[in-house]
């Protein structure tokens, strides 16, 4: 693998780029926002309450904690990983997003943010809820307990990042800038302790350790060629092309 040498310049955020995945991701996860924040604001401009907007829209597309819930919206085990709650949560992952996905789109290609991006978010979401129903402490509080964002695509991003290009330096104008390691490192303890010491909690962190894990796996296998993204990758190409003129 090529190594990027001191003095190269970042990847830069590219809205005119067809195959800029990153991008793509943060403009999705913008819309979301977006959409549910009007959509909160007509609730109330109608006299609804933030509470009512909660029950009719939010539980429809944030991930429940019970495997009873969810069969009943299985649909929120992918759209939960495109909802943020406020700005500063929407604002803080993006960047992050960006400042990840960028380095490894231009070190792996593409193809590796989607499925890195979706299957870190799913593992997530399935190992939060396999630690709400098998962690006792968490048990208790399933039955109202719910979980939504993209920390843990975002993790699995930044440990695959760092497998890939742990010696990449960034604010070269720092003492000759920083190593990815060290922000990687940064970024991992900054999001536990969000969980920790913020009105987020430790049910959380089994996503965290999810999305950490399968970015590790993914990125550990495609360094020595195996690509577990490209059959997703053709699959979806297939579906989205299903109407283009052959040879397009």
């Amino acid at each position: 693998m090529d190594v990027v040498e001191k003095g190269e310049p970042m990847p830069i955020l590219s809205l005119g780029e067809g195959k800029n995945m990153v991008t793509q991701l943060i403009l999705v996860n913008l819309t979301v926002f977006i959409l549910l924040f009007f959509t909160q604001v007509v609730y109330n401009i109608e006299g609804n309450s933030t509470i009512r907007f909660n029950l009719d829209v939010m539980n429809n597309v944030i991930l429940p904690a019970s495997f009873s819930r969810l069969a009943h919206l299985p649909w929120t085990f992918i759209t939960s990983l495109f909802v943020h709650e406020s700005v500063w949560m929407v604002f803080g992952n993006m960047i992050w997003l960006w400042a990840f996905g960028s380095l490894l789109q231009r070190k792996a290609g593409p193809g590796v943010i989607l499925p890195l991006y979706l299957f870190g978010g799913l593992i997530g979401n399935l190992l939060y809820m396999l630690g709400m129903q098998f962690i006792p402490s968490f048990h208790l509080t399933q039955f109202f307990a719910t979980y939504y964002g993209s920390t843990a695509g975002v993790m699995a991003l930044a440990v695959a990042t760092l497998l890939i290009a742990p010696n990449v330096r960034i604010f070269q104008q720092l003492s000759g800038g920083i190593p990815m390691w060290i922000v990687t490192i940064l970024y991992i303890i900054m999001a536990i302790a969000a969980h920790l010491f913020s009105h987020n909690d430790l049910t959380y962190l089994p996503a965290v350790i999810g999305g950490a894990l399968f970015g590790f796996l993914f990125m550990n296998a495609w360094k020595k060629g195996n690509d577990w993204g490209a059959g997703f990758n053709k699959a979806l190409h297939t579906i989205t092309h299903i109407f283009h003129p052959k040879g397009n």
